[in-house]
């Protein structure tokens, strides 16, 4: 068995933790991490029977594949239960004490989401295009999980601050939107410039709802 995946699959998602918790001034335990991480790892293959079903069903009463709902509905499921598993697995920990690990944990399950599906692609690829597909992931896909779930996390910790739960479904539904333009743009125009520049603009926001809640 070759481990080369394996790494190669790791690697955008190790590298975008380190980028984020360097901006947390209060690292959360390791140990909390890693559950968030794996948590996310899991909940890939749950998503994945899921869409499945889901995708079948949409086609059944007439909704075409590929079209914007289909990457609304797909892409909304996804960001549905990569809050879930950090929900449940991380929510009622004490070391879930400050607005920001709202956006920390939702950030790192993701990674561990991203990671499952980098390491299916390198398995299913050459060692040179596995390289490609890697790197287009790491702007791409990797980073699109990250932000659509520290959106996510940054409207979870308003929804906890303010006490109202409609602030969790608004984000969530923002996620699953913005998740499904990125796909769209994706089959629409090419795998690289539009996409990516839709990330960048993207990625500013989360930045800066990052700040906020840091302060």
């Amino acid at each position: 068995m070759e481990f080369w995946p394996l790494i190669l699959g790791l690697l955008p998602s190790i590298a975008w933790l380190i980028f984020y918790l360097s901006e947390d001034k209060n690292p959360e335990p390791k140990k909390t991490l890693f559950l968030a991480f794996l948590a996310g790892s899991i909940t890939t293959f749950v998503v994945l029977t899921v869409q499945i079903f889901a995708n079948k069903f949409a086609i059944n009463i007439g909704i075409q594949e590929h079209s914007p709902v289909s990457f609304f509905i797909l892409g909304g499921l996804e960001e549905l239960f990569k809050f879930g598993a950090v929900y449940w697995v991380i929510s009622k920990r004490p070391e879930f004490d400050e607005p920001i690990d709202a956006m920390i944990y939702m950030i790192t399950a993701a990674l561990g989401f991203a990671a499952v599906e980098n390491i299916s692609a390198a398995y299913s690829a050459s060692l040179p295009t596995a390289l490609e597909t890697t790197t287009l992931r790491f702007f791409g896909a990797t980073l699109l999980h990250t932000l659509c779930s520290g959106l996510v996390g940054y409207y979870w910790a308003k929804s906890i601050l303010n006490n109202k739960k409609n602030i969790l479904i608004f984000g969530l539904t923002l996620a699953a939107l913005l998740h499904a333009i990125f796909n769209y743009l994706i089959i629409k125009y090419e795998p690289v410039i539009v996409p990516t520049i839709f990330l960048i603009v993207f990625a500013l926001f989360i930045l800066h709802d990052f700040e906020k809640l840091k302060k």
